[in-house]
């Protein structure tokens, strides 16, 4: 379906998660910008602070709450005291909050892959189904979850990353049929690359491992840390990412999915086209895995939890 735009489409109201740095934070100051009412959630009450100086030193108004996606009784309370500040609910919700994780599928301690699971798909989803009642009740609204163009593109080193991404844009097609009978439109946004905090923690998290266990191949990790420090630096911002869900926000009849930059356009037909054997060739290449190992590798295993 084609997008129709609309100015009478605009939500009064939006609940943006996520809202303290990267692509949050641009959207959440881009809507204030363009009037809207925005709520945003940070993870910490001095980042709910920082978050609304931001705004006030640009001349901008909002309000932001504290909103632990990990906390089932945390997303409640926000969501509650968000329905407080808009009288009876948010309009609109953009789910943008998320969290990295990289490393090897079986080098990531279990608590680590709990977390990006709870974070990027649980979580998420938790609070789509706390705003919802609201907007059933009006018999209208808008839900926009940023997912990622991981989500179609796997890679080494981001499988755990790419498949929480996968589960979120899986949820949000299902959630998107399953609700509009009420009138509540679901779209989902996959950004390529963004230069965003994001990369830095990823890089911590490669660097966590190659120190914490001499099982850890070191090179590949270096060379993925390196990889992703070049990304980093040739990333544009986020602004392009908070434009598109303005857009998906604002039009009559949105696309069910904006798929935002020139990277993820190329990767996602690129690796639709391709055989798997040579996609699989062309990244093992770029993380230097397309050579046998010096030594025999430790039998594969998920690193269980200390006291699992």
């Amino acid at each position: 379906m084609n997008e129709q735009t609309s100015s009478a489409g605009w939500p009064a109201s939006v609940l943006v998660t996520g809202a303290t740095s990267g692509i949050g934070l641009a959207t959440a100051l881009l809507l204030a910008r363009r009037g809207r009412r925005v709520i945003g959630t940070a993870r910490s009450q001095d980042k709910a602070d920082a978050l609304v100086r931001t705004a006030r030193d640009q001349g901008l108004v909002l309000d932001a709450v504290v909103m632990d996606l990990r906390d089932p009784v945390s997303c409640r309370e926000a969501v509650g005291r968000a329905a407080e500040l808009t009288d009876g609910g948010p309009d609109a919700l953009v789910a943008n909050a998320g969290i990295p994780l990289a490393g090897a599928i079986t080098d990531v301690s279990e608590d680590r892959i709990r977390e990006v699971m709870e974070v990027n798909v649980v979580g998420t989803l938790r609070v789509c189904s706390l705003v919802l009642p609201a907007m059933r009740e009006r018999g209208r609204g808008r839900i926009v979850t940023v997912s990622s163009a991981a989500a179609r593109i796997s890679a080494p080193m981001s499988g755990w990353y790419s498949a929480s991404k996968h589960a979120l844009s899986a949820a949000t097609h299902s959630l998107r049929m399953e609700i509009r009978r009420y009138g509540v439109q679901v779209v989902l946004v996959e950004p390529g690359t963004v230069a965003t905090p994001f990369w830095d923690r990823a890089q911590e998290d490669l660097s966590a491992l190659t120190t914490a266990d001499a099982d850890v191949d070191a090179g590949v990790h270096d060379r993925a840390a390196s990889l992703f420090s070049r990304i980093q630096r040739a990333a544009g911002g986020p602004q392009p990412v908070a434009r598109t869900i303005a857009r998906a926000l604002r039009v009559q009849r949105p696309r069910r999915r904006y798929t935002v930059g020139l990277d993820a356009h190329l990767g996602t037909a690129l690796q639709c086209a391709a055989p798997l054997w040579l996609s699989d060739h062309v990244k093992s290449r770029l993380f230097a895995l397309h050579t046998p190992a010096d030594t025999a590798p430790a039998p594969a295993r998920i690193r269980q939890t200390s006291g699992s």
